[in-house]
């Protein structure tokens, strides 16, 4: 990995300047991309924007910043694309500060800005090395996250087009499934959501390989695919659906018939059941069969030291099978549910019995 430390002037990276909302940001005499299609979009509140002018009016210094070195020679921001718009626009005009836009300014207080000298690193490597060194220098302004560090290091056509899909505001994806899907479409959450669903969570391997694709219709058919057989086999919508890890369920049950209308009487159940304390879970619950995801509602203490008394420490399981040791101490034993909870059992006293730990054990594995 190849890093050099430059100091290059405000007016320097502001040659050139072009803001287009297709093509992202340019500066540098067109040879910097500042806002790459993989970075989000400007995130700056009013006040973080002025910080960094007033910073460079008073001729403190700035965080240092990150460009990426491309093969052709140009350029890409990694990290200081916040800082560097912001300054952008205040000389474009975009905003004022304390009331003086950049044009209000005298002579000298333009040429201030424009000869302030920004420290930039230099960063070149290959696509491993790049990745390494971007997560160990994300450390300062907005931070980026994993998938725009992804992002960053495997760049090319395939993401180009994945980006258009799934990092917009308001971009096809969002709009399909804002309603299953948690995160931001800007923050590349739905982009990383969709690529951990179709590589089973080996984003990097699948990103590397599919980087020099032409597009990125496979991951978009898939991602269609998993919320299409989602609203399909649970039509009516709770907001508990939304965050599901969808994708594994797809790939492990769109191929089996199900009776949605049966499945939607046992969601009705299940959500009304008071020991089921997940709700999330029930979906993948109805379709795996395994309890643990309804996080069922436990015993509490008190109801388990009061039935324990009432036992005098005796395991009812040990007892009938004339085992030696009968009596165990408080902690020794578990609290189990008479009848099941799959069987209709609930988690109130009545339905309470205290066993030893193998006992418990071995009814629970029946």
């Amino acid at each position: 990995m190849k890093i050099e430390l430059h100091e290059i002037t405000v007016g320097e990276i502001a040659e050139n300047y072009i803001d287009n909302a297709e093509e992202g940001v340019v500066g540098y005499g067109g040879k910097l991309n500042i806002r790459p299609k993989y970075q989000r979009e400007f995130v700056y509140d009013e006040k973080k924007r002025n910080a960094v002018i007033d910073t460079i009016m008073k001729g403190f210094p700035l965080n240092v910043m990150y460009w990426v070195r491309n093969e052709d020679g140009t350029y890409e921001v990694l990290d200081g694309q916040q800082r560097t718009v912001s300054f952008f626009q205040y000389v474009e005009g975009d905003f004022s500060v304390g009331e003086r836009y950049f044009h209000s300014l005298t002579e000298y207080e333009r040429q201030k800005i424009l000869d302030y000298k920004v420290l930039v690193y230099f960063c070149e490597g290959n696509d491993r090395e790049k990745l390494d060194w971007f997560r160990i220098i994300n450390i300062a302004g907005e931070k980026l996250t994993e998938q725009e560090l992804r992002n960053a290091t495997y760049t090319g056509p395939w993401l180009t087009h994945a980006k258009s899909i799934f990092s917009k505001s308001n971009c096809a994806a969002y709009l399909l499934a804002k309603d299953y899907v948690s995160g931001s479409p800007i923050r590349q959450e739905i982009l990383e959501t969709a690529l951990d669903w179709m590589s089973k969570g080996a984003i990097e391997e699948y990103m590397s390989a599919h980087q020099h694709d032409p597009n990125a219709n496979e991951l978009w058919t898939y991602f269609r695919n998993v919320i299409e057989w989602v609203q399909l086999t649970f039509p009516r919508y709770r907001w508990e659906m939304k965050g599901i890890a969808w994708g594994g369920l797809y790939d492990e049950f769109h191929g089996k018939t199900y009776d949605t209308a049966a499945l939607e009487q046992k969601i009705a159940v299940l959500m009304a059941d008071d020991d089921v304390t997940s709700k999330k879970g029930i979906y993948p619950y109805l379709l795996t069969g395994k309890e643990k995801l309804l996080n069922i509602r436990a015993f509490t203490e008190s109801q388990k030291r009061q039935v324990y008394e009432r036992q005098g420490g005796v395991c009812p399981h040990c007892v009938r099978e004339h085992r030696e040791k009968t009596r165990y101490a408080f902690d020794e034993m578990e609290g189990d549910h008479i009848t099941p909870w799959c069987e209709g059992g609930k988690t109130v006293l009545e339905n309470l019995q205290m066993l030893c730990k193998e006992h418990n054990r071995l009814k629970s594995s029946r």
